[in-house]
């Protein structure tokens, strides 16, 4: 079922949203070569404790995981994407790091990610890999108007890719959210325009447009959680918590 926001409870949502944009900026900041991905996982702890938020991630455990996940932060490296589980390797020059982030304050979610290169040496492909990424959720957000369709975003979304050179995988996508990271609708990352779930002012969504340089297809890694693109080739994701508003779309995990 899908829940309708108020404007005061999107308003709600855009406390958490600040709150998450600004601790990925935070730590964007902090991932330099020779850090540590624990020490960027213990300052979002940190972080999360002091400002009174709930993690959605600490104690997570749906179907696809092996729960619960007792981390804060999913950390993903190069040819990882998703849910990547903070553990003990240290950053180098060029990688490509994917931090998501999602917290509740006051009983409303808001979900983020962003897609980092370490260091100076950035490897041209990486790097229009990531924009590509970054363009994708930006359509994205400008397909989310009332009236229009679920599949008009999931559109906007595999054009760039598409454009790009980029396959698509549609078993992970963008959500909904609200009271929970988790809610209907699911968002693919490809779908026809014109189709689908009629868009309605109130609707929050998380986008989150994802792919690599090469497969489609992902495997899983022996913790049961982090994602990686089959080919081992590496991989990029953008994501923001959108409202539908009657005036248009509203990005809620945006820095002030």
């Amino acid at each position: 079922m899908i829940e309708l926001k108020t404007a005061n409870e999107i308003d709600k949502m855009a406390v958490t949203g600040e709150f998450v944009a600004q601790t990925l900026a935070t730590l964007a900041r902090a991932a330099e070569p020779g850090v540590n991905l624990m020490q960027l996982e213990r300052r979002a702890r940190a972080l999360v404790a002091d400002r009174g938020a709930t993690s959605c991630y600490w104690d997570y455990a749906p179907s696809f995981g092996r729960g619960p996940f007792r981390n804060v932060i999913c950390l993903s490296v190069n040819d990882g994407v998703l849910h990547g589980l903070p553990h003990d390797y240290v950053l180098r020059d060029g990688d490509l790091l994917k931090m998501d982030f999602a917290v509740s304050i006051d009983g409303w979610a808001a979900d983020s990610a962003v897609t980092v290169i370490v260091g100076d040496n950035a490897d041209d492909a990486d790097t229009a890999l990531v924009e590509s990424t970054r363009r994708a959720l930006s359509a994205a957000v400008a397909a989310a108007v009332p009236g229009g369709h679920l599949g008009d975003i999931s559109a906007a979304i595999s054009d760039v890719a598409s454009a790009c050179g980029y396959a698509v995988n549609t078993d992970y996508g963008g959500h909904g959210i609200g009271r929970t990271m988790h809610e209907d609708p699911h968002v693919p990352n490809r779908g026809k325009r014109g189709r689908g779930l009629r868009l309605q002012p109130g609707m929050c969504l998380a986008l989150e447009p994802w792919w690599s340089r090469g497969s489609n297809r992902l495997v899983k890694d022996a913790d049961g959680w982090t994602l990686r693109s089959a080919d081992g080739s590496n991989t990029a994701h953008s994501e923001h918590t959108v409202a539908i508003t009657e005036a248009g779309p509203r990005v809620l995990t945006a820095l002030g």
